[in-house]
């Protein structure tokens, strides 16, 4: 009984097992054959936002494959990092497609990252798809490798300018960041504002390295516009320090209206940050909508979980919009590499030719990239942010949902769709209703900034402050720098000059409007008031608000007053006249070169002269003969090089080496003697005719200065006599001075700032030159109270334009332009040039002459090394000596050149001379190489030795004479 009754439970057992072990083999077969598709991913991934979306991405596959486990694809993630750089992200994406031979990218991250990439992957056919790169601009490369699996900024335009077109306002000035980014969605708000009748009135660009005070300008100058309406379209990191700075100087009080973009929006109120939100209390926002449903819930819970495990120290991460079009875009993408089939998932590599390197040169095709397209193209599912499909590469215009930053969070207060427009909710029984609606039945309630509902008008007129009241000096020389003119029929007062203009450019150039008036500083007779002084201390009496003209920045007026920076040069010159110097000195062709330089050069002439006799004396006629022929040819040959007159030839290579070098020396060294001469012959003709102010004192001489000017002060300190000091008020005054002279009721020296020795100059630039400044002033600049406001502001203002080109023109307008007169005395004198502007040549000619000279004594020592060796083994070292100098006078018979002089020579001898010579003959002929037949030949190669000579040397052998030792040599070198 026991027996039986066990069977039916064995074998249910058994049978439960054939079961597991069936559905084991199943699962391992389909686990094996599984293959694996890389596809890669590029993100920032020091961004909080690139490991949400990550993150999302690894869910998404999960997820897929766990619930279509029978699909025979399955993506593999290769993950890169773009560094936040758009370099970093092109490098990535060339390295997954190259090496890794990704089927797709999933990224970059921001839209300049995407337009190189994009790029790549329209070049290797990869589909890039990118879940965050939203400028409009990407649309124009016309790839059909791209897809945007997110919003097209272009799309929420519309949605914005229904906002501005609801409530009437009639303005907006777009504040973006100066990039790609930034740049790809103006032309679309523009188009889009206009078909409401806004006008852009102003683009305000801000550079995304831009400093808080930079931010901070470009606000003030919104605060001086009539438009108070700013939409904003940037990054968080800098929309942060923007509505930060806007709330300091008071932007986000009541009056204002801004609006931000849903890049903005999503950043700030995805995951809210208390001190962030405080800044932007009232602000409008638009963000894409996406329906809240049990899945999207059970997903977000289920991220939350797995984030904070993965990620411990994220706590405050919140699941935003891009991780959720990230995990759809990865599904997505999971299904259309399933639908486009399990083949072809290699590459195609690119035919270059060998010598090419580049790696763009070098980038393969994908062989399945063109079965992918239309599969992501025809994908469609239910997706987490709603219905899921591609159009054209992008995703369809969604429903935006417009926002209200109250508290610390935003506050939907209705929708925007593209069929419907502004709703206050997407039931489709209200949205029937909504027309002949106005803003306040469309919309819930908003609050502006500044704590109201009141809608505001979008526009202000800048509120006039009292105008600044601006002392202007009185004077009656020096009109260039400030004239005060009136007009007695109108009685008007005009005021002109450098300084008027200087000050009207930096107004301009403040970030805010600074409503101003000149007053001149006169008595009701039209004169001056005062000693420039009695102008200063007036605005510490608060009679004037500022000063502008030409005060002078001096320690003792800043004691109750404040200068801004100054906007001139700075300091006080001494002008003098021009004299002739027409004496001329017998020897004046020895001042271009320094002597160091002229010794230099001579002993660099005797010394080439030495190199080239060594090297050419044993081979060269030219170079032989008596040793007084030899020193004077030697000397002759080198310093007819100066004026490139040599006749001697040269045979030697090394020779002509160290010729050619030279010749280059003496080149640069002859033209730039020519030119330092012409320039003393020329330019030092005139000279000033006083350089040291000591000269004056100590002669007593009469020195001129500006009336009023502080300058007077200066002179005393020196030690002049205040007798001998004259003074002056305008340029044509000065000059009169100095025509009557020193002694006879005028000057020999004026003193006075840079500024007016300028303008002295542009007059009579031929007959003065300034003498180098003498004494530090702080220049001119423009006279503020003491801790006034304004005085950092134009001073940075001054900067501005002093930097750029404005300055320029207004110096042209006043000044007039450089002239070709001398400037100072130390333009005037030329100096001698010296060793140090030609060492370096003298250095390589050297070098080249001793590396000749070197190259030539080894061959000549390892050529003669046994006729030097001497064969007396008693000789001594004095003897052997002179044996080898005297080897080395002797000339080189050896030589193309002697053996073809002798050649020359023999060519009247008879046949039989020259065919039979006798044994003896070899052997004491000193004056013919050892390779005598040879030298006969002549070296052509087209010619035939002489048939006498062949004949001669087989009837030699015929007769079985001995053959001389030297024939032997030639004929076996021969």
């Amino acid at each position: 009984m026991e027996k039986y009754s066990l069977n039916p439970v064995l074998s249910f057992f058994f049978f439960l097992s054939l079961m597991i072990l069936f559905l084991e083999m199943g699962v391992a077969q389909n686990t094996t054959s599984t293959i694996p598709v890389n596809v890669g991913v590029v993100l920032d991934l020091a961004s909080l936002e690139a490991n949400i979306a990550l993150s999302c991405i690894n869910m998404a596959l999960s997820d897929f494959y766990a619930s279509h486990g029978d699909y025979k694809t399955r993506l593999v993630l290769d993950t890169r990092d773009s560094k936040k750089d758009v370099i970093g992200a092109a490098a990535a994406a060339l390295d997954l497609i190259k090496n890794v031979e990704v089927q797709a990218i999933l990224g970059p991250t921001t839209s300049m990252q995407a337009n190189f990439v994009i790029d790549l992957g329209e070049k290797a056919h990869v589909p890039i798809i990118s879940f965050s790169a939203t400028s409009p601009s990407l649309t124009s490369i016309r790839s059909s490798y791209f897809f945007r699996a997110t919003q097209n900024d272009s799309a929420q335009v519309n949605a914005i300018s229904a906002i501005v077109q609801a409530f009437g306002w009639r303005e907006a000035v777009p504040i973006y960041i100066d990039n790609e980014y930034g740049e790809g969605i103006i032309p679309y708000l523009t188009d889009a504002l206009q078909e409401v009748d806004a006008r852009v009135p102003y683009r305000s660009v801000i550079s995304p390295s831009a400093t808080d005070d930079q931010i901070a300008e470009e606000l003030y100058k919104l605060m001086t516009m009539q438009t108070r309406v700013f939409i904003v379209h940037m990054y968080r990191s800098l929309g942060t320090r923007l509505f930060t700075k806007a709330k300091e100087i008071g932007m986000m009080s009541e009056g204002y209206v801004w609006i931000m973009t849903d890049g903005l929006s999503a950043d700030f109120l995805s995951s809210p940050n208390h001190s962030v939100t405080d800044t932007i209390q009232g602000v409008l926002g638009i963000k894409p909508y996406v329906p809240r449903t049990k899945e999207l819930e059970h997903f977000r819970a289920r991220w939350k979980r797995k984030f904070l495990r993965d990620n411990p120290n994220k706590i405050d991460a919140e699941l935003n919009i891009y991780g959720l079009l990230a995990y759809d875009a990865t599904t997505a993408l999971a299904l259309a590499v399933e639908k486009a089939g399990t083949t072809n998932f290699g590459f195609q590599k690119a035919n270059v030719s060998s010598n090419s390197s580049t790696d763009l040169a070098t980038l393969g095709i994908s062989l399945n990239g063109r079965n992918i397209l239309p599969a992501l193209s025809t994908t469609s599912f239910k997706g987490l942010t709603g219905d899921y499909l591609f159009v054209d590469g992008q995703l369809p215009s969604p429903a935006f949902q417009i926002v209200n930053v109250n508290g610390n969070g935003g506050r939907r207060i209705g929708f925007w769709t593209p069929t419907e427009g502004l709703v206050k909710t997407l039931n489709p029984r209200i949205i029937s209703k909504r027309m002949n609606s106005t803003p306040t039945s469309i919309l819930s309630t908003i609050i502006f900034p500044g704590d109201t509902t009141v809608v505001p008008k979008g526009w202000e007129i800048p509120r006039n402050e009292k105008k600044l009241k601006i002392g202007v000096p009185v004077k009656s020389g020096f009109s260039e720098l400030v004239a005060v003119t009136k007009d007695p029929g109108s009685n008007t007062t005009t005021f002109t000059g450098f300084c008027i203009d200087v000050f009207d450019a930096v107004v301009k150039a403040l970030p805010y409007a600074l409503p101003y008036e000149y007053i001149p500083f006169a008595n009701s007779d039209g004169e001056p008031a005062g000693t420039y002084n009695d102008l200063a201390y007036q605005v510490y009496l608060k009679n004037y608000d500022a000063v502008v003209g030409d005060v002078t920045i001096v320690y003792n007026r800043s004691l109750y007053i404040d200068y801004t920076l100054p906007f001139t040069e700075s300091g006080v010159s001494m002008i003098v006249p021009i004299a002739d110097n027409n004496s001329k000195n017998a020897w004046v062709f020895m001042k271009p070169l320094t002597w160091d330089l002229w010794v230099s050069s001579f002993l660099f002439f005797v010394f080439i002269g030495f190199v080239v006799w060594v090297l050419e004396h044993r081979i060269n006629e030219d170079f032989r003969g008596s040793a007084s022929d030899q020193a004077g040819t030697s000397f002759w040959f080198s310093f007819s090089t100066m004026v490139f007159a040599q006749r001697e030839r040269v045979v030697s290579n090394l020779s002509r080496a160290v010729i050619i070098i030279w010749c280059f020396v003496v080149l640069i060294l002859t033209q730039s003697y020519t030119a330092s001469l012409t320039s003393l012959l020329t330019v030092e003709q005139l000279k000033p005719t006083v350089t040291d102010v000591r000269e004056l004192i100590k002669k007593g001489e009469y020195v001129g200065y500006q009336k009023g000017s502080f300058v007077l002060g200066i002179l005393l300190d020196m030690g002049f006599d205040k007798s001998k000091l004259m003074v002056y008020s305008s340029a044509e005054e000065c000059h009169h001075l100095f025509s009557k002279g020193s002694g006879n009721g005028g000057i020999a020296a004026a003193f006075d700032e840079l500024a007016y020795i300028k303008l002295i100059l542009s007059r009579y630039c031929s007959k003065y030159t300034m003498i180098d400044p003498k004494f530090k002033t702080g220049g001119f600049g423009f006279v503020f109270p003491k801790g006034s406001p304004l005085g950092p502001d134009i001073s940075r203002a001054i900067l501005n334009v002093t930097e750029g080109d404005n300055m320029k023109q207004i110096e042209g307008a006043w000044f007039g332009q450089k002239s070709t007169c001398p400037e100072s005395s130390s333009s005037i004198s030329s100096n001698s040039l010296s060793l140090e502007s030609f060492w370096g040549l003298f250095l390589i000619a050297g070098l080249a002459a001793l590396l000749a000279l070197i190259i030539f004594v080894v061959m000549f020592v390892y050529r003669e090394r046994n006729v030097l060796r001497s064969s007396d083994s008693t000789a001594s070292i004095w003897s052997r000596i002179e044996n080898f100098f005297r080897t080395f006078i002797q000339r080189d018979s050896t030589s193309s050149t002697f053996r073809q002089s002798d050649l020359n020579d023999r060519k009247g001898i008879s046949l039989p001379t020259m065919c039979a010579p006798s044994p003896s003959a070899y052997s004491v002929d000193t004056e013919y190489p050892a390779n005598r037949s040879s030298a006969s030949y002549d070296s052509s190669p087209n010619r035939e030795p002489p048939q006498e000579i062949v004949i001669d040397i087989h009837q030699l052998t015929n007769r079985n004479q001995e053959r001389p030792a030297a024939l032997e040599i030639d004929h076996d070198n021969n």
